[in-house]
């Protein structure tokens, strides 16, 4: 397990629920995951991650009508313990547009809040018809938990520093998107010669650990780029594959000028126990404004998964201006969730 691993199991087990203790025998029911379910990134081979983007063209280019047919009748759980706009959004009005029916549930407002636990409350779920839930919690190794505990297809939205396999997938669609490239066929040479940096808070960032892990095998050159606080030299584990071409680089301005694709990320502070950052020396040396674009990256994709923190990792003019695909991330979100929605139910179009 790598340092980055080993500081999300360790921060997870102070909330009541390690990675090591969600796959211990005695708090599952079930060995077996239900086939639909997206834990993680890793989990999808190629032919996979070319499946879900075929099917989200194909989706794409359905009219309303026809599928809102596909998942009619069907019932979906939202379980969020997190704070989220872009992906419970995105999930929520994704199953609605393919006829399925949704309910929310938060820590906020139902008896997670008096201490249920993510056992009896999945439980509770599908008793009461979720025939899948997405998932959101701040422990790494949740949904597998989830998925092993009640048999259901569950779908990651995101758990703790460890994964967030639908942005991956929206991400990858956005940059094929962007660079011209058909979304709809995908191999092991669809990204060769493109480099993408992600910068900012790798070691803190799901995002960063999903996309580390698929886009390389695409082909990508990948660069992790931030200062040692936020990214360890031990950020090269995040993707295990044997021969990864995963980089670190500490100089913003260098990686820019060698980047196609630069996707920013946000300084989670609500993740920072412990670690001390020079701010104003952040901002000056890895922010993103339309200077330093010009200057090093005139014709770089700009992608940010959100939410964004303007005026600290990326300017408001660089967010809003022609080279960022902030909003097409956002579509694409809507886009592909259909498809991973439809993969959760053996659904095929």
């Amino acid at each position: 397990m790598t340092e980055l691993a080993t500081k999300a199991v360790v921060r997870d087990a102070a909330m009541g629920l390690s990675t090591a203790r969600a796959l211990h025998p005695s708090t599952v029911n079930s060995p077996v995951v239900a086939a639909g379910s997206l834990l993680n990134i890793e989990q999808l081979s190629v032919a996979d991650v070319a499946g879900i983007l075929a099917t989200t063209t194909r989706l794409q280019a359905m009219n309303a009508a026809e599928r809102a047919r596909l998942l009619a009748g069907r019932t979906i759980a939202l379980l969020f313990y997190e704070s989220s706009t872009r992906t419970r959004t995105s999930f929520e009005l994704a199953a609605k547009s393919l006829g399925a029916m949704t309910t929310l549930v938060s820590d906020k407002s139902s008896s997670i809040e008096k201490g249920e636990t993510l056992k009896d409350t999945g439980l509770t779920l599908r008793a009461l018809g979720a025939e899948a839930i997405i998932l959101r919690h701040p422990a790494s190794g949740a949904p597998e938990l989830l998925a092993r505990v009640t048999g259901l297809p569950i779908l990651n939205a995101g758990d703790g520093m460890h994964q967030h396999p639908s942005q991956a997938l929206l991400d990858l669609r956005t940059i094929l998107l962007r660079l011209g490239k058909d979304p709809g066929t995908v191999d092991s040479k669809t990204l060769a010669g493109v480099t993408v940096a992600i910068v900012g808070d790798i070691s803190h960032s799901r995002v960063a650990r999903s996309n580390a892990q698929l886009l390389p095998r695409l082909g990508a050159r990948v660069i992790l780029c931030g200062p040692v606080e936020l990214l360890p030299k031990t950020a090269l584990g995040l993707d295990p594959h044997e021969g990864s071409p995963l980089e670190i680089a500490r100089d913003f301005d260098s990686t820019l000028g060698q980047s196609d694709v630069v996707m920013m990320l946000r300084i989670q502070k609500e993740r920072l126990a412990g670690v001390s950052l020079d701010l104003a020396g952040y901002v000056e040396r890895y922010q993103l404004g339309v200077e330093r674009l010009a200057a090093y990256a005139p014709k770089a994709l700009v992608m940010h998964p959100g939410p964004i923190i303007r005026g600290l990792e990326i300017t408001g003019e660089v967010a809003d201006g022609a080279q960022a695909a902030i909003e097409l991330q956002v579509a694409q979100g809507l886009a592909v969730r259909r498809a991973v929605l439809l993969r959760a139910f053996g659904v095929q179009v």
